[in-house]
């Protein structure tokens, strides 16, 4: 599968290759400036992938480890954003495979965008709307977390990250066709988890 080639790299995209040549001259400044512009998006993705948010800082903090000590190999072949998604899922996907061997995935039925309730607080005290709406969240993070990692991190780069399905192939290092097919039996999968809620 070949790369899709910067001939014309957006604004963002220019950003981040003048960044990386920056970083591979040792600059920190901007290696913190390119912490900023993405390092939500992957503690999010490594987030909605392990089911749980307590490790997602530390898998984070490993992905941009490596983007500084590899900043002088890295080549603007593709977008930055795709060889950061890369990098994440190398480690995401070691990472569930560890657990999976050691049978410890925990899936926390919180809200993985941090929203949580304190102490004291009645939750039934929001509207229905409200409550409906949270239940389905969770719901749905909960049913993301239930796929295969590939459909997963397929369904999770698409919903959340909004990559193209050539973004999403090189990522996942498939061809276009069977990211579609890893879609589709994804949404298959979801709209059967979710039928109580898609019913109402």
């Amino acid at each position: 599968m070949e790369p899709n080639a910067m001939n014309q790299p957006d604004d963002d995209g220019a950003q981040d290759f003048a960044l990386m040549k920056q970083i591979a001259g040792g600059s920190e400044s901007a290696f913190r400036l390119l912490l900023e512009r993405h390092q939500d998006a992957v503690v999010g993705t490594v987030a909605k992938m392990l089911g749980s948010s307590s490790d997602a800082e530390d898998i984070a903090q490993q992905v941009f480890l490596r983007v500084w000590q590899h900043a002088k190999s890295y080549r603007p072949d593709a977008k930055f954003t795709t060889y950061l998604f890369s990098i994440t899922r190398n480690l995401v996907f070691n990472e569930t495979r560890r657990r999976s061997r050691k049978k410890e995935i925990p899936l926390d039925t919180g809200d993985p965008s941090g929203s949580h309730h304190e102490p004291g607080e009645a939750p039934h005290r929001q509207p229905d709307a409200t409550l409906l709406e949270a239940e389905l969240r969770i719901a749905v993070d909960k049913a993301i977390a239930s796929l295969p990692e590939t459909q997963r991190l397929a369904v999770i780069l698409r919903r959340y990250e909004s990559l193209s399905y050539e973004e999403i192939a090189e990522v996942l290092d498939l061809s276009v066709s069977a990211v579609k097919s890893q879609l589709f039996r994804a949404r298959s999968s979801l709209r059967e988890a979710l039928a109580g809620y898609l019913n109402d």
